[in-house]
């Protein structure tokens, strides 16, 4: 079963013209569009807005879904906040955040699926920190497409995580999973929201991801 899936990939779109996103998403073979930003809309590229994205992709046969709900790092659940600061350990134990991960699971075997969020480097994205652990739990491939067009696999991206915060794969103290996953909650906890930045509502803020 697990040979069968295609590896998920995941994408930033940063400040590109749509031309250009739709070029790397066709690079890749990608088939479909998973939006995981928490609020579909960008105050500073309107191209990636919810509305005018979707009529874009799908002008180029490309697919789109919104699970910004389900996967998005801005979350309206009050339990998924510590001391004003959300936490990507509590977001993965909601039941929304589950559903998600087996939506891209499921999508994964009859398509390539391209999770999208905003950060051009995956290292300083959610769809990096906190989805991609329990979608390699699946047994699922995870590859990052990176700003000069080229693929890194999850594995790679976790060594760059391990020399962002000076941490040794192999420690006299940690074995290497315990490394990586210290590794996972410094980052987590460096770009993860703060409520005071963010009003909770039954509705996620317009922008962020």
């Amino acid at each position: 079963m697990n040979a069968e899936r295609h590896p998920v990939i995941t994408i930033g779109h940063s400040n590109l013209e749509i031309g250009g996103f739709v070029a790397l998403l066709n690079q890749h073979g990608i088939q479909a569009v998973a939006d995981v930003r928490s609020s579909p809309y960008s105050q500073y590229n309107p191209q990636f807005n919810r509305e005018p994205l979707q009529k874009s992709l799908q002008e180029h046969g490309i697919a789109y879904v919104f699970l910004g709900q389900e996967l998005g790092a801005r979350r309206s659940e009050r339990e998924c906040y510590l001391d004003g600061r959300a936490d990507y350990g509590l977001i993965s134990q909601t039941p929304a955040f589950k559903r998600g991960i087996d939506r891209v699971a499921q999508g994964a075997t009859r398509m390539r699926v391209a999770l999208m969020c905003a950060e051009k480097d995956p290292i300083d994205c959610h769809r990096c920190i906190l989805v991609p652990p329990y979608l390699l739990q699946q047994g699922l491939q995870v590859l990052h497409i990176l700003s000069d067009g080229s693929l890194e696999d999850h594995a790679q991206t976790e060594k760059r995580l391990l020399q962002l915060f000076t941490l040794e794969e192999r420690d006299l103290f940690r074995s290497p999973e315990e490394s990586v996953a210290r590794a996972y909650k410094m980052q987590g906890e460096k770009i993860a929201y703060h409520e005071e930045y963010l009003v909770l509502r039954k509705e996620p803020p317009r922008y962020g991801n």
